[in-house]
């Protein structure tokens, strides 16, 4: 699996987010700046995450966005399922009749494998995790290394 620029984004997002959890709605702008994203491509990123019920919006003159739950309740596989959908290198891996092999082709076995090594790392780590990370780490910028 290839994260896109988009999960890449997401995750930073959201890792921004968690690091100011508790401290009320966070401007998209503010969020913007401090990852150097786009301010119109942050919105965008938004969207999906907030159907996915990660995110919640708050309107008004202190609006702006929150997490939709608790970092520690927030894994690093929902991210990537709300913004990049699956996890897998092969399409066969989801669905089989994608490819004229099916269930007897030789290295779907491994893509199958990929995917579940992918899927258990992403759901082993939590956005709490991160910025427990980086809080131990003593840097003053908030990067986004996951360490695995």
């Amino acid at each position: 699996m290839k994260l896109s620029a988009r999960g890449r984004h997401s995750m930073e997002a959201m890792f921004d987010l968690a690091v100011h959890y508790g401290e009320g709605p966070i401007l998209i702008r503010d969020v913007a700046q401090r990852r150097k994203i786009s301010e119109q491509y942050l919105a965008q990123l938004f969207i999906p995450l907030r159907i996915a019920g990660l995110v919640r919006s708050v309107r008004g003159a202190n609006g702006g966005f929150v997490l939709a739950r608790d970092p520690k309740e927030i894994r690093l596989s929902d991210i990537v399922k709300a913004t990049e959908g699956s996890t897998s290198p092969s399409e066969c891996v989801d669905d089989p009749r994608v490819c004229w092999r099916g269930e007897g082709c030789i290295t779907r076995g491994v893509w199958v494998k990929i995917k579940k090594a992918t899927d258990e790392i992403l759901d082993s780590i939590s956005l709490a995790d991160l910025v427990q990370q980086w809080k131990e780490s003593g840097s003053p910028e908030t990067p986004l290394e996951l360490g695995v």
